[in-house]
């Protein structure tokens, strides 16, 4: 028995509709803004935090570590702000890469950040790509929520 070609191709079709309706891999956020892990995810395409955990309570010193691709470098550093549950930037430090940075793999970062702020509040750990072009369409970051 000889099967048709036709629901293969129906098929295939199919997919390649429904993927081209998909973002690019590592491109989260809807493409038409910078892009940004949602608030519940340490995690991006090129990214990882290890610490903090979402949604951890954490002191001063606050030490934060993971792993970024080399991309999100700029001269071995990129950009962490600590933020208020009002958007106020608490305070602010260069991750820097613990390794050679000159690449498209991942590189492990630290950085440690010195804080004064009222127990029992919320803030927000940001990470952004470092983007020395200004260019909107190439600005990433990672929101952590934090509890102090």
């Amino acid at each position: 028995m000889r099967l048709s070609p036709l629901p293969f191709a129906a098929v295939l079709l199919a997919t390649l509709a429904f993927s081209a309706c998909l973002p690019a891999a590592g491109t989260p956020g809807d493409g038409g803004s910078p892009s940004q892990s949602s608030a519940a995810s340490s995690t991006a395409g090129d990214i990882s935090v290890t610490e903090p955990a979402p949604n951890a309570t954490v002191a001063s010193p606050l030490t934060v570590k993971g792993e970024a691709r080399g991309t999100w470098y700029f001269e071995a550093s990129f950009p962490v702000r600590l933020l208020d549950s009002n958007g106020n930037e608490i305070t602010a430090a260069p991750a820097q890469a613990q390794g050679d940075w000159m690449t498209e793999d991942f590189v492990p970062f630290s950085v440690t950040l010195t804080f004064s702020v009222a127990p029992g509040t919320t803030g927000t750990l940001v990470l952004a790509k470092d983007n020395p072009s200004g260019d909107p369409a190439k600005a990433q970051n990672v929101r952590i929520p934090v509890k102090f």
